[in-house]
């Protein structure tokens, strides 16, 4: 990845949006705007000739959705950090998109500063979402755990899952649940924030997790976070 500018791939089926996403990206000059695609089929054959750092992902599109491409984005030889774009009327499918790999996602109507700042922070691998966007996606995710038995099954295995965890990586795992960047989290905990960098890559690969937003719904379904 460049140093110093952050190649972008934009994917969207709307012409409309591209055009604004792209009129935006362009906006900031540490941002590169490397191509537009119109489908998840086109948008996986230019990131393989392109090698975009991030790409802009819409969900639902004709011909090959976004969920796809992200998953084989995800498992690419040099794999672009995805995000998805999409609104909160469109939460059931961005599970799935995080569970296929995206870091985070972009509500279609969020300012052009926010879109600017999610890429910045895809780019450095950092955090996607605020703390009021972390909840509210892990609580619509997890609210609907059916049986208490089920319930009781599901901490038990998350609570096993997070016995490979050191004392420090739980608190960095617990920070990182409350939607704080690297940044925050960092600051929260007294570390420098390449210490806190790390800490994250060993929670996601000892946890065998792709993002952060995984990490927090198993940390809430193992009664860490509320």
């Amino acid at each position: 990845m460049s140093e110093t500018t952050t190649r972008v791939l934009i994917v969207d089926d709307e012409w409309m949006v591209r055009s604004m996403l792209s009129t935006i990206m362009a906006s900031a000059p540490d941002i590169e705007v490397v191509g537009e695609a119109s489908d998840g089929n086109t948008a996986v054959s230019m990131a393989a000739a392109l090698e975009p750092d991030v790409v802009l992902m819409d969900i639902r599109m004709p011909r090959s959705d976004g969920l796809t491409a992200t998953e084989r984005l995800t498992h690419s030889p040099r794999p672009p950090r995805v995000v998805v774009l999409t609104t909160f009327d469109l939460d059931e499918y961005v599970q799935t998109a995080l569970r296929h790999g995206a870091v985070g996602f972009l509500l279609k109507d969020a300012t052009a500063d926010d879109m600017i700042a999610a890429v910045r922070s895809a780019a450095r691998g950092d955090a996607m979402l605020s703390p009021k966007v972390t909840r509210r996606l892990i609580r619509r995710f997890t609210e609907d755990d059916g049986p208490s038995a089920g319930r009781q099954r599901r901490r038990s295995e998350a609570r096993s899952r997070l016995e490979a965890l050191t004392e420090k990586e739980r608190e960095v795992l617990i920070a990182l649940s409350g939607g704080l960047s690297n940044t925050g989290i960092a600051a929260a905990l007294h570390m420098s924030e390449a210490t806190a960098k790390t800490h994250i890559s060993r929670i996601l690969s000892k946890l065998s997790l792709t993002n952060r937003v995984q990490a927090a719904i198993l940390a809430h379904h193992a009664g860490l976070v509320d």
